[in-house]
């Protein structure tokens, strides 16, 4: 495990009500992703800065943390479409099957619910980000 200092996001943690479900879920559209999921026997797993846990995990507070939506990047659309296929097939709802979006030229997406009604997208976004600059911010 390592930890990354400087990004605006530390870590994001969701609580849900059948952390086997979630496992199956997320292992499975994690996988297509190439991001591997480690499981614990404390309650939670974690696929790098992403943690899920059980109510009863000593990670948690107790609570369900409600609806929310997460991107994962994808390397291509056939990775989206893999994604979406995956999720499907181990647990998740179709929240809008792959394909451009509207958002910006190129946004190739997919959505799809988790077993607790989390909104989760895989984007691919390299058509429209091929020839954008980076950017540094001083402050």
């Amino acid at each position: 495990m390592q930890l990354h200092r400087g990004r605006l996001i530390d870590h994001i943690q969701l609580v849900v009500r059948d952390l086997p479900a979630s496992e199956k879920f997320y292992t499975a559209v994690l996988s297509v992703l190439g991001i591997p999921v480690l499981s614990t026997d404390n309650g939670y797993f974690i696929a790098d800065e992403f943690t899920v846990s059980a109510a009863d995990s000593p990670t948690s507070t107790g609570q369900l943390t409600g609806r929310h939506h997460l991107a994962f990047q994808a390397k291509d659309r056939e990775t989206v479409d893999a994604f979406y296929s995956a999720a499907l097939s181990h647990g998740g709802r179709d929240n809008g099957a792959p394909g451009i979006r509207a958002y910006h030229p190129g946004y190739y997406a997919a959505f799809v619910l988790d077993p607790d009604g989390n909104n989760i997208e895989a984007v691919y976004q390299g058509d429209a980000t091929r020839n954008v600059p980076s950017v540094t911010l001083d402050f």
